[in-house]
């Protein structure tokens, strides 16, 4: 039996879980979008090399395993030999020739020397002025990542809104989820700016 003074108490519960969910939603999908923005972020920093051997530089690396398009790290055993030399040893000899041919046309300035089964990847030492050259880069993907997170706290702020103006939530919510999705945004711009500054100490690291 339903008591006319608990009904919009109880209506206003169910109310407000639907909207908790829908902002809940709206946080989630920036969340999931934002760190997807920071993974290629990750991705573009990986192709920039610093000077010292990490198989990271690799990362990019892809071949045509039986059709389908495979990384070089689950085709191969990929080492650091010294501080200046990677070493590949693939898991069938077979593929020696495609995989030379994959790092050259990634075009990262990389020449792979084979000798029997091992490919081995000699990074010439960088240059003060290609260091700085490089550390400019850095700064330049780390902008384009930032904007990425912001157009998307673009995006969510509208859905709010589109929510508002149809009376689906209150000013009240409206400037909650607001602050919640700025609260993300700015925990996303502090995450590329630490992966960023670590990027540069690493290039600039001799």
């Amino acid at each position: 039996k339903c008591f006319i003074t608990n009904c919009p108490r109880q209506e206003r519960r169910n109310a407000d879980r639907i909207i908790l969910g829908m902002l809940e939603e709206i946080n989630q999908e920036a969340k999931e979008r934002m760190q997807k923005s920071i993974s290629a972020f990750k991705s573009s920093l990986s192709k920039i090399r610093t000077g010292r051997a990490t198989p990271d530089i690799l990362d990019s690396i892809t071949l045509d395993y039986y059709g389908n398009e495979t990384p070089l790290k689950q085709l191969s055993n990929i080492s650091v030999e010294d501080s200046q030399t990677l070493s590949i040893s693939p898991w069938e000899e077979k593929f020696i020739p495609e995989i030379e041919q994959a790092i050259a046309k990634a075009n990262i300035g990389l020449n792979p020397v084979t000798s029997g089964n091992i490919i081995r990847i000699p990074l010439p030492a960088l240059t003060e002025e290609r260091r700085i050259e490089l550390t400019k880069q850095v700064k330049t993907e780390e902008e384009q990542a930032k904007v990425s997170v912001r157009n998307i706290r673009r995006d969510s702020i509208q859905d709010l809104k589109d929510f508002l103006n149809e009376k689906m939530i209150s000013e009240d919510d409206f400037h909650k989820g607001q602050n919640d999705i700025q609260k993300i945004t700015d925990q996303m711009i502090e995450n590329i700016e630490s992966i960023g500054g670590e990027k540069q100490k690493e290039l600039m690291t001799i």
